[in-house]
């Protein structure tokens, strides 16, 4: 873990929040290859839940909702943590992180501190909206995304008019104020989840077939990701660790290398929960009619749930490697070229040489057009930008070099050299084939 968020921060994936203000525990901010790899993670979940199938929709609710929202959904008063607190320093940490509460016992005298009894602690970040504390009005930034679907569900049937199974989907930020955030990405303040909620008729059988069709679709589309099979598997959630709102649930886990099997993705049958309970605090009749079987109903729900923080922590586990080439040691990232923030780095061999200049920016700007995650770099020699490259995860690097002019002989003018991350060879392709070879 020490050695990613190093490779993180020197790379600009990952910074603290507010770093230089001596940063906010469990916060953090993406810099210009963190915000591509995120944007490809995001893209490729949009690609796959929503634009590619005719009965999802997408959408994007507002962060901020009011508490009443929150008591329908039940974390007002179930989504909550045993909180204790040392009595010596006053610090507070969760009374089931047995691995924080021995952290903290070892910074004090002889590793021992009094704690006190559990109480129960609130997760959701409430705030007030209004010019005066008289007419201010309490709201909380969103604990999860979920419920800015389920209260629009009514506005997708009246505008959009779909018929059931069919699904909502949205990508957005929720807030948690977790005791004791940890592990780098893992458990955060702020995060983004990715979610699709899948609305079905309320009957036993339909709900068991499609729970299993969506679990397995989240589990390929993870895989796409480029995770190896092994390093994935499905756990089934303990009757007595369900969510107040699920009728079976399951994740997907990724085997860290800092602890192990961790949750990457949820599975969850809500039932009609949701739709229930906002049809019930609102007032807002919450209920599907099936025009075909002249019946009415509260919907159930499959959700699929993940967040793009710990998609894009476990993506950095899972591609980091380190070798060796030609006796020296290297570090690179192993990314799928599906996600990877630059696909193509495109290099002069010399940076003062004008033609060789000239030539690589001509051929960079015609990769641009057909694959926009390109980059030109004439930094350092040549092997310090193929290890640099290799650290950032770019798959291929195509040099310009004398050959390409033709003044090393005819027969390989006009073609370029190209390199592949992950084995190192080189290869020459002709400057018309290039886009080809590197979109396969």
């Amino acid at each position: 873990m020490e050695k990613i968020i190093s490779l993180c921060k020197r790379r600009g994936f990952v910074f603290q929040g507010s770093e230089i203000y001596g940063g906010l525990a469990g916060i953090y901010d993406y810099g210009p290859l963190g915000v591509d790899l995120r944007h490809n993670i995001k893209q490729y979940f949009w690609s796959k839940f929503i634009s590619d199938r005719e009965d999802v929709y997408g959408m994007s609710a507002a962060i901020l909702m009011p508490s009443r929202v929150w008591e329908a959904s039940g974390h007002m008063e179930l989504f909550t943590d045993p909180l204790i607190e040392c009595k010596i320093c006053h610090e507070r940490v969760r009374a089931d992180q047995l691995e924080a509460i021995a952290e903290h016992e070892s910074k004090h005298k002889k590793g021992k501190a009094e704690w006190s009894k559990p109480t129960v602690f609130n997760l959701l970040v409430e705030t007030k909206l209004g010019a005066s504390e008289n007419t201010a009005v309490k709201v909380n930034l969103r604990g999860e995304i979920t419920q800015g679907v389920h209260v629009n569900f009514k506005n997708i049937l009246d505008s959009m008019h779909p018929k059931i199974p069919f699904g909502i989907g949205q990508i957005g930020k929720a807030f948690r104020n977790e005791i004791t955030p940890r592990d780098f990405l893992f458990r955060q303040r702020e995060f983004e989840q990715m979610e699709l909620q899948y609305y079905i008729k309320p009957d036993e059988n339909e709900g068991k077939k499609q729970f299993e069709y969506w679990k397995n679709f989240a589990f390929e589309w993870y895989l796409g990701l480029g995770f190896r099979k092994e390093n994935l598997r499905f756990r089934q959630h303990a009757s007595d660790e369900r969510a107040h709102y699920a009728k079976d649930a399951w994740d997907i886990e990724y085997n860290t290398s800092f602890a192990g099997w961790k949750e990457a993705w949820g599975i969850h049958h809500r039932g009609d929960w949701d739709l229930k309970r906002h049809s019930e605090y609102s007032g807002v009749d919450l209920s599907y009619f099936n025009e075909e079987l002249k019946q009415r109903f509260i919907p159930w729900d499959i959700e699929c749930s993940g967040g793009v923080d710990r998609a894009f922590l476990f993506i950095l586990l899972e591609a980091y490697t380190e070798d060796e080439i030609d006796g020296e040691k290297r570090v690179y990232l192993r990314f799928s070229p599906r996600i990877a923030p630059i696909k193509v780095a495109v290099f002069p061999l010399l940076k003062n040489k004008t033609q060789l200049v000239q030539k690589a920016q001509e051929i960079y700007e015609m990769i641009k057009k057909e694959i926009p995650n390109a980059t030109f770099d004439d930094n350092g020699n040549i092997g310090k930008r193929y290890r640099r490259q290799d650290e950032i995860g770019t798959p291929y690097c195509v040099t310009i070099d004398f050959e390409t002019l033709g003044e090393n002989g005819d027969d390989k003018k006009d073609t370029v050299t190209v390199r592949d991350r992950d084995t190192g060879k080189q290869e020459r392709i002709r400057i018309e084939d290039l886009i080809k070879y590197i979109k396969v």
